[in-house]
């Protein structure tokens, strides 16, 4: 028995260490493989002499009230499952806390924030973690919508990513090998096949778990009475405001700037929707707050449009580190708001 506890202790340890080590690695690693592609000292040049700081104040504020509008959102599932009505500034500081602690590293911030939730409410964590799922499965819809967007606005950019890229004459080989999705098939079988014989093991009970919370989370969007609009006015406006932060950074280059005057390019918002469709879909790959994934995206994006790779690589480090400046000051006051209101949740209590 005890043999058994020193296995399951040392495989939670190891388990912690990767999603530390490995987040980190694919951060520093992409990071690496930017600097050494681009010239570092004409990026250097273009962050000290060529940035319009002005946008990039915008972009900062505007992160702020995505986060703001994303904090009221998630306000909204929480009364459908019965959690009690937060102050605005407590759901806030909720999305506030979490995107700052994902700097740390990834998901951090969502299991921070159902814990707080939690606590500061009394409520179940299982509940608030299923209303978490429920928030980000609107999100993944968000992003399908907008491929498909990319796609039919955008279409002939993006052949030319497919066409360009080593990693996009790639995709589309993999897209069109029958051998490939007979694997996957074959692949999805098995898969099934092992959960099955193995559905009464503790791991599959908690893969269970899991499911019944998500479903739970699901639940909630389909259960908000007259408060759908508003969801759905809300998830529209997050969205809105994160596009907004990548076009207000078009205004703050020289280079980028050409992109809103190119005639054909609809004042830029082509090749705006374009480089925020990409830099979405890079926040699947673990890393810390994006770090070089983002970065990586935003740069190949930006060379569809004939930008250079330093100047892609000076666009995407200084929106990513202010971005994260105003992530890192939203956190100080998330923590200091915490401190005075459980002093005053406890003496109301």
């Amino acid at each position: 028995m005890s043999k058994d506890k020193d296995i399951q202790a040392a495989e939670g340890m190891a388990g912690k260490v990767l999603k530390v080590i490995v987040p980190l690695a694919v951060s520093v690693g992409l990071v690496v493989w930017l600097f050494h592609k681009v010239n570092i000292s004409q990026v250097a040049e273009i962050v000290r002499h060529g940035v319009d700081y002005r946008y990039i104040v915008a972009m900062m504020l505007l992160t702020m009230f995505s986060h703001i509008i994303r904090g009221i959102r998630w306000g909204i599932q929480l009364r459908a499952a019965g959690i009690p009505r937060m102050p605005v500034v407590a759901e806030s500081v909720s999305i506030f806390g979490a995107y700052a602690l994902n700097l740390v590293f990834p998901y951090l911030g969502e299991a921070w924030r159902c814990v707080y939730v939690t606590r500061r409410e009394n409520a179940k964590l299982s509940t608030v973690i299923g209303t978490d799922l429920g928030d980000r499965a609107s999100d993944a819809v968000m992003i399908g919508l907008l491929i498909l967007l990319a796609m039919f606005v955008a279409g002939p950019y993006l052949d030319r990513f497919m066409d360009k890229y080593p990693i996009g004459q790639d995709l589309q080989h993999y897209a069109y090998d029958g051998t490939m999705w007979a694997w996957v098939a074959v692949t999805i079988v098995v898969v099934g096949v092992a959960a099955y014989l193995a559905r009464k093991t503790r791991f599959m009970q908690g893969v269970k778990a899991n499911v019944e919370r998500m479903k739970a989370g699901f639940a909630t969007l389909f259960h908000l009475g007259g408060d759908t609009w508003l969801y759905i006015l809300l998830t529209f406006g997050i969205w809105t405001c994160y596009f907004l932060e990548t076009y207000s950074c078009f205004w703050a280059f020289p280079f980028t700037r050409e992109l809103i005057h190119h005639h054909g390019y609809a004042l830029g918002l082509i090749p705006g929707l374009v480089v925020f469709v990409f830099g979405s879909c890079s926040m699947a790959v673990p890393s810390n707050g994006g770090l070089g994934a983002w970065n990586v995206a935003v740069m190949f994006a930006l060379s569809l449009f004939g930008i250079a790779d330093s100047d892609g690589a000076a666009y995407s480090v200084v929106c990513w580190s202010f971005q994260s400046l105003m992530l890192i000051l939203l956190g100080i006051f998330s923590a200091g708001y915490i401190a005075v209101t459980r002093k005053k949740l406890k003496t109301a209590n």
